[in-house]
């Protein structure tokens, strides 16, 4: 058998072994920061419309109430606004990593 063969030798494996974690580590040193994974945090997405007016009614109308109502929501991580002379109005809210795309949805649907 073959696991026999390892049985015996010991000092085989184990150099085996360290050879194998030396490769990878060198491997994991050379890699380029452009294939690291990118991890980006759950992101939910807020937009409200208010036609005809411009981006400072928007903000005082539409922006500043619904930023006081989301402002408390447990785990936001930060709140990042915008609002347009076209009349839009959008809002992005971060959590952790560790929060699903559906309980962040669910903890802002409580909230507002």
């Amino acid at each position: 058998m073959k696991s026999d063969f390892f049985i015996d030798r010991p000092v085989f494996s184990t150099v085996l072994s360290v050879i194998i974690v030396i490769v990878g580590v060198i491997g994991l040193a050379l890699l380029p920061i452009d294939q690291y994974p990118k991890i980006v945090p759950p992101v939910v997405k807020v937009s409200a419309s208010y036609p005809g007016a411009s981006a400072q009614t928007v903000t005082q109308a539409v922006a500043t109430p619904i930023e006081q109502e989301l402002n408390g929501t447990p785990g936001m991580l930060y709140m990042e606004s915008s609002s347009t002379n076209s009349g839009g109005f959008t809002c992005k809210i971060a959590f952790p990593r560790k929060y699903d795309s559906t309980f962040t949805m669910a903890l802002m649907l409580t909230t507002v």
